[in-house]
Formats: C-alpha cells, sequence, structure tokens
C-alpha cells in the first residue's frame, strides 16, 4: 500500500518544481547557503502540495481516467489504491505542508494556497475551457518561479525572466494538449471534453507562435536585463535555448510526444544534453569568469 501511494503522489513530477531554483540561480545566490537551503525545503513543501493535487485531481477524474489508454494504470483508477485511504493521505500531507510553508516564509504559504486552490478549480472547471485550460496550465510554472522568489532575498532577478517562464510555459501547455488531441487522432480513447475546441492545425501555430516569444524573450533577457555581466556573455546561452525549444517542437509534432514534459526530459537524450550544457553555461558566466 506504501508503495502505490508514493507513486500515486507522482514523485517524477516533482521535477517541475525545478521552476522554483529559477530566482535562486539567476539572482546569483546558488553559492549562499541559507539562501539555497531555504531553496531545498521549498522544493519539498512545494512538491507535497502538488501531490495533494494529483491525488484530489485523481479521485474526481476516476471514471474518465480508467477511459484513458495510459492514465487507467494510475493506482486509483486502476483500484490498487482506495479512494479513502487516498482521501487520508491528502489530508495529512496538507497538515504538513502549510505549516510548514508559513513557517518557512508566510508568503511562500500563500503563493501555496493559491497554487492549491487555482489547481483544483482548473480541474473542476477551467480545464474544460478552450484557450483558458492553456494558459492556467502555463500560470502553474510562473507561480513555481514566483514561489521561489519568496523564499530569498532578491536583488538582482530580472522580471524578464517572469516573460520568458510565461511563453516557455504556453509551449509545454500547447504541446500536452497536441498531444492528448493526437492520441484522439489516432484512436484512442482518450477524450477530454475541451478537445473539441482545438485541431492539430492550431496547436501546432500556437506551439509555434510560443517558440518565436519564448527564444524572442529570453533573447531580450540576455542583454537588456541590468544585472547581467557587462560583457553580454549571457548571449552565449541563447543556441542551447533555441536548440532545446526545437527539439521539443520535433519530438511533439514530428514525434508525437509531448504529453508529459517531465517524461520528455527524463527520456529524451538530445534534450537532456541541451539543458545540462544550458546549466553548466549559466553557472560559468555567473558563477566562475
Amino acid at each position: 500500500m506504501f508503495t502505490t501511494l508514493i507513486k500515486a503522489l507522482r514523485p517524477k513530477q516533482w521535477a517541475k518544481n525545478v521552476f522554483l531554483f529559477v530566482g535562486l540561480v539567476f539572482d546569483r545566490k546558488l553559492t549562499n547557503l541559507p539562501a539555497f537551503l531555504h531553496i531545498i525545503a521549498g522544493f519539498f513543501i512545494f512538491s507535497l502540495l502538488a501531490s495533494v493535487v494529483y491525488l484530489i485531481n485523481d479521485i474526481a477524474d476516476i471514471e474518465a481516467d480508467r477511459k484513458h489508454p495510459k492514465k487507467r494504470f494510475r493506482p486509483i483508477a486502476a483500484g490498487d489504491l482506495p479512494v479513502p485511504v487516498a482521501w487520508g493521505a491528502a489530508i495529512f500531507i496538507l497538515f504538513l505542508a502549510l505549516p510548514a510553508a508559513y513557517l518557512l516564509s508566510p508568503s511562500f504559504a500563500a503563493i501555496g494556497v493559491l497554487y492549491l486552490l487555482l489547481n483544483l478549480s482548473y480541474s473542476k472547471w477551467l480545464k474544460h475551457v478552450v484557450l483558458l485550460d492553456i494558459i492556467i496550465l502555463a500560470s502553474f510554472y510562473v507561480i513555481r518561479v514566483a514561489a521561489g522568489v519568496t523564499l530569498i532575498d532578491v536583488e538582482r532577478f530580472s522580471p524578464w525572466l517572469y516573460i520568458f517562464t510565461t511563453f516557455l510555459a504556453l509551449l509545454i501547455g500547447a504541446g500536452k494538449r497536441r498531444a492528448e488531441l493526437g492520441l484522439l487522432a489516432e484512436g484512442e480513447n482518450a477524450h477530454r471534453r475541451v478537445l473539441d475546441g482545438y485541431t492539430l492545425q492550431f496547436l501546432d501555430q500556437l506551439t509555434t507562435l510560443a517558440s518565436g516569444l519564448t527564444i524572442i524573450t529570453y533573447g531580450l533577457y540576455t542583454f537588456s536585463a541590468p544585472n547581467l555581466p557587462g560583457s553580454h556573455t549571457m548571449m552565449l546561452t541563447i543556441p542551447f535555448i533555441i536548440y532545446s525549444i526545437f527539439r521539443y517542437q520535433y519530438l511533439i509534432q514530428v514525434k508525437n510526444t509531448g504529453g508529459a514534459p517531465e517524461d520528455l526530459i527524463l527520456s529524451d537524450r538530445p534534450l537532456q544534453l541541451a539543458i545540462v550544457l544550458y546549466g553548466f553555461t549559466v553557472l560559468l558566466i555567473f558563477y566562475i569568469s
């Protein structure tokens, strides 16, 4: 039962919470031990809050998940984790995570509550509204960045990074919907009501637009943010961003993947290499050069 519960918490999706580290890295506080420990604690607390959302969503969507080609194997949908046990775990984790979040930072706790409420609203209503569903999905990533910023004393964090994160998240959200619509096109029983409002061509246009805006806003950040090295060496990271986005476009449009972005990152070697090289270059520019 414990192993099944851990699976239902979806620890693989905790990778999304790496966005909490954006403020730490780009405000050049990665070597600041108290700030680093705050972000680590925030990462695990936010991951627990996310797991509460996953449990509640799986309980609410149990019948729909049982008709889905992949989601039917989730512990609650498959009947491996009883619904009362899932509810008990969600409530227990919530009573642990929220006080811990408040002790870490009242602002962080407030953002955590906002994240919970927005997720529950999304699961109940907003995910059925065309376009708004993608925008709300994107907002979850921006909320993670904002949550990380509340945990440290920000001195050099550029607002351009919020804009960049927004367009990157819109790209991921549109790619997720495209993957779901692709399953329908292949005859899979993976229907979601909101998909009736989309076409593959329209979602391809959205991902292309979001890709371009992501690259442009990141480029503007690298040479216009006031907190960067005066030599504009941050522009050396642009090719890694371009390749990563192009690779993602290739995976969702040619390979018809992209339903879960964390699965792509954890499975696609070229994308992993580009991300590692990008991270190494950022660290080199900010902390070594």
